[in-house]
């Protein structure tokens, strides 16, 4: 999460958009739970129950995620950076049962057939909730380009789910009007399982960063190309990556001459530490320095050159 405009801008920023979201579900559910009530809609029914869902997780990470920038505490000494994944893990769970409850809807569809009664107001209703989403997906993405929020980004994707459900039903309810009622189903079914997939996307991503998974070979390559590249350094060994919430901290031992007065290699390890915490997504950085050459080191620098 960066840090643009400190902590309380962040949290002001990330509050708007989590407003923004509750606001826009509410309207939403009123304008397509209304006309399908009226008209026995059960598609707009569906995305109505779909937005009340979106509903509640857009709470939640209203309520939880700003906790992500308060500062270190004595009962969470490394930050709160977790519960911003925690929440986006939340939020990704509900998109895939959400979409596995319209797949299920969908296939009722298709074996019951569909009882709606067509009126232009079902297409207001949903191209309402069109332009509401795409409104509210649009200022999330614009608050999230500073603050990179994991929450942020699983609430604009499910934006994007309310904007592709509400296209659906409005297949469906053009299909009623030209005789073909068999479409509502059918478009309903294929955008539930892209909801589903989506959801177990956000779900994947999120578990990594709350299990601390390592990053990929090419993360590591980086890091140690960076510290190689200082002219102090004669060697990288036993190097740990790994994420701590959105962010990655980097646990590292570096060679160096054994020699050297103790004030140069504390400079050093200062250098080396700010040379990492430089680098995209590190959020924090370990570096302790041995004596070159003494060639006892469980995992070599060459070993780092050749991955």
């Amino acid at each position: 999460m960066s840090e643009e405009g400190g902590a309380d801008g962040g949290r002001r920023g990330f509050a708007r958009a989590s407003w923004a979201n509750v606001l826009g579900n509410v309207a939403k559910i009123v304008a397509e739970g209304s006309a399908g009530l009226a008209f026995g809609s059960v598609a707009l029914l569906a995305d109505a129950a779909h937005s009340l869902a979106d509903l509640v997780a857009s709470v939640v990470v209203l309520v939880w995620g700003r906790s992500a920038f308060d500062e270190p505490d004595d009962t969470h000494p490394h930050g709160h950076d977790r519960i911003e994944p925690l929440t986006a893990l939340f939020v990704g769970a509900v998109i895939a049962l959400l979409g596995l409850n319209l797949l299920y809807r969908s296939a009722e569809g298709l074996v019951y057939g569909t009882d709606i009664e067509f009126s232009v107001l079902l297409l207001a209703a949903l191209g309402f909730s069109i332009v509401d989403m795409y409104l509210v997906y649009r200022y999330t993405v614009e608050i999230n380009e500073y603050l990179q929020s994991t929450a942020l980004a699983a609430l604009a994707k499910d934006c994007l789910n309310d904007i592709y459900t509400s296209v659906a039903a409005i297949v469906g309810v053009l299909g009623v009007f030209v005789g073909y009622p068999i479409l509502d189903p059918v478009a309903g079914g294929l955008v539930s399982l892209l909801v589903v997939y989506q959801g177990i996307e956000i779900g994947k991503e999120n578990v990594d960063y709350l299990i601390g998974a390592a990053p990929g070979p090419e993360k590591r390559r980086e890091i140690t190309t960076a510290l190689r590249g200082h002219p102090a350094v004669a060697g990288v060994h036993d190097l740990t990556v790994f994420y701590d919430g959105t962010v990655l901290e980097v646990e590292v031992h570096v060679e160096v001459d054994g020699d050297m007065p103790f004030r140069e290699a504390h400079d050093i390890e200062s250098e080396l530490v700010d040379r990492l915490r430089g680098l995209e997504d590190v959020g924090d950085a370990h570096v302790h320095l041995d004596p070159s050459g003494i060639g006892e080191w469980k995992e070599s620098s060459d070993e780092f050159e050749s991955r």
